[in-house]
């Protein structure tokens, strides 16, 4: 409202001088008996256009992200002032001469515009006298309502130094129009060229609409440039659909696998979680804490996040906790810290919450860690497995879901190994229990701890070297988010004795992938920044498989989500197993690969390492 005054005391002002400065200009700049009549006229006419002005909102407007349509209504205003004017000074007969009203409503104009629009006048001032190292020669791909807004927000924000110098779009018929001031100058196709014609340092991509094919060919354009590529992702990525300049992001390495959309039949999710007490293990990894994120959307009565890194565990329970308050839930969150291996601390947690779900992603998953330390893997994935999966069989939880990992097939290292046995003590509880027990099998997700892309990205930002085991290392990879809805619609299907494998799309050739990244951050490889073939650690593959040969694979009402029905194991046997394996953990200088492979025949074990405890 105090604005709105000073803009109006503004006008009043702008109103005076524009016909002061028009009738000295008329007079040439002699003082004129005419002008002290004019004067005197504005005691009638300042109130008449300040009326005219509220009717074309220009008190109601945000002038700092005015754009051309507010420039159409000072136009409009002034042409409206000018015309009642010129009907009120025939009919009253006036002395205001023509070419007066004419000049006056020009000054005027120009008054109105500038006061109004100087952000952007500021804004181009800047450009020219900047140092060229204070701003990024940006390049807009998009020649459409968000890269307008994104021009506009650019010249509206004095803290950002983009100075938008061209735009690109791939329809033909906007090449050599000019979008608030900036010129369309080419298609990507030309996209090498134009970079280096205007010298870009940072590329936009700013075509939410694009569909995932479209995005995909315009990224593989940007590959090979020496250019800082961000994006404002399509709509298909986004939950809102709205332009905000904090979505514009650097491009992911995500962005360039061209993984399909994944949906979900949320319905099916909502029936078995909603108003249900759900408890995850490892709830604060990066499985679990996502686990956590989405199920909170189906608004259970209670989530338990279980486990025993406290700093993780907290970070998730703030996070929720600032979450549910925000959307108003009802979703009780509560914390506890234990480990999987501490069956009465299990007991204790089970006895005083109903729980009906459980998801169990607790799991010691980096192969060479658990290569030199394979005790303490059986330890956490076989035992930690067990007891868990005893407890909600004693305690009568509805669900049990596994999240098992492709390692598990035909496993080379120890981790795998213990997946895999994992997988079979679930199998051994499913012939036994009115709890339904499964496991879900899938690749590695980007981003998770122990990813590759966190530590190709560290490398990068040390200067190099990228370090790759081998060049022709391949393996799946799908999102965290998009691995964790599929695990959610898999628990739908779980009816007992499945281990459910997601479709991990084509696989990704690991060289390629840091090529990839190291050209994301502005890098070109092998020049800037060296790759390293370091060879195959122990325990890796080149190639991960996601079933093993004697399995039998079959469709479910998902076209991501299949499902191996298998026979199920004998309960006693595992157990047996067990008893045989705990046995050995207490063994020292125990050949332990080789008691795991009596118990996982696809395991192929290797001699006892040096320094393996």
């Amino acid at each position: 409202m105090r604005k709105n005054v000073l803009i109006m005391l503004m006008d009043i002002g702008f109103i005076y001088y524009a016909y002061l400065f028009a009738s000295l200009l008329i007079h040439d700049f002699t003082i004129h008996q005419d002008i002290e009549k004019v004067i005197y006229q504005l005691v009638w006419i300042i109130p008449l256009y300040l009326f005219i002005f509220s009717r074309f909102k220009f008190y109601r407007l945000i002038w700092k992200f005015a754009s051309v349509d507010e420039v159409f209504q000072i136009i409009f205003g002034c042409m409206t002032c000018f015309l009642v004017m010129s009907v009120i000074t025939i009919i009253f007969n006036l002395s205001f001469i023509f070419s007066l009203l004419i000049l006056s409503h020009f000054i005027l104009f120009m008054f109105l515009i500038t006061f109004r629009y100087h952000h952007h006048i500021i804004y181009y001032f800047r450009q020219l006298v900047f140092d060229e190292d204070d701003v990024k020669r940006t390049m807009i791909i998009g020649a459409g309502s968000c890269g307008a807004m994104l021009i506009k927000e650019f010249r509206r924000n004095k803290k950002i130094k983009n100075h938008v110098v061209c735009l690109v779009d791939d329809d033909i018929n906007k090449v050599g129009k000019v979008i608030q001031g900036i010129r369309v100058v080419g298609t990507t196709n030309e996209l090498k060229y134009l970079v280096y014609k205007y010298e870009i340092d940072e590329i936009i991509i700013t075509i939410p609409s694009a569909s995932k094919k479209v995005f995909q060919s315009i990224l593989q354009k940007c590959e090979g440039l020496k250019t800082r590529i961000k994006v404002f992702p399509p709509f298909y990525q986004l939950i809102d659909k709205h332009f905000s300049l904090d979505k514009i992001r650097d491009v992911e390495i995500e962005d360039l696998l061209g993984r399909d959309v994944v949906f979900i039949e949320n319905h099916h999710i909502v029936d078995y979680i909603s108003d249900k007490v759900i408890f995850v293990s490892g709830g604060g990894g990066s499985i679990g804490s996502e686990l956590c994120r989405q199920i909170m959307t189906y608004h259970p009565k209670t989530l338990i996040i279980f486990d025993q890194y406290e700093n993780n565990a907290y970070d998730i329970q703030n996070e929720l906790i600032k979450e549910k308050n925000k959307k108003q839930l009802n979703t009780d969150i509560v914390v506890l810290i234990g480990s999987v291996q501490d069956e009465e601390r299990l007991v204790e947690i089970f006895s005083k919450y109903s729980i009906s779900i459980v998801f169990h992603a607790a799991a010691h998953k980096h192969v060479p860690l658990m290569e030199n330390s394979p005790k303490e893997a059986i330890k956490n994935n076989v035992f930690g497995t067990y007891f868990l999966a005893k407890i909600a069989h004693l305690y009568k939880a509805k669900k049990f879901i596994l999240i098992s990992s492709d390692k598990a097939v035909n496993p080379t290292n120890m981790m795998g190994a213990t997946k895999r046995l994992a997988e079979m003590i679930v199998m051994g509880f499913s012939g036994v229990s009115l709890t339904e027990f499964s496991a879900v099998r899938f690749g590695n997700v980007l981003g998770s701890n122990g990813s590759v892309v966190p530590l190709f990205k560290k490398q990068i930002k040390d200067g190099g070297p990228v370090t790759v085991t081998h060049k022709e290392v391949i393996r799946y990879f799908m999102t965290i988010s998009e691995a964790v809805s599929l695990v959610l619609q898999a628990g739908f299907y779980t009816r007992g004795g499945e281990i459910f494998v997601l479709d991990m799309g084509k696989p990704v050739k690991i060289l390629k992938l840091a090529e990839n990244l190291i050209r994301l951050s502005g890098y070109e490889p092998y020049q800037d920044i060296d790759i390293l073939i370091t060879g195959l650690r122990p325990g890796d593959k080149l190639y991960e498989e996601l079933l093993m040969s004697s399995e039998k694979l079959e469709k479910t009402m998902h076209n991501k989500i299949f499902v191996l029905k298998q026979d199920l194991i004998d309960l006693d046997l595992i157990e047996d197993y067990l008893e045989e394996l705990k046995y050995s953990l207490t063994i020292k200088n125990i050949n332990i690969e080789h008691v795991m492979a009596q118990f996982v025949p696809t395991y192929k074990n290797k001699p006892l390492k040096e320094g393996v405890v």
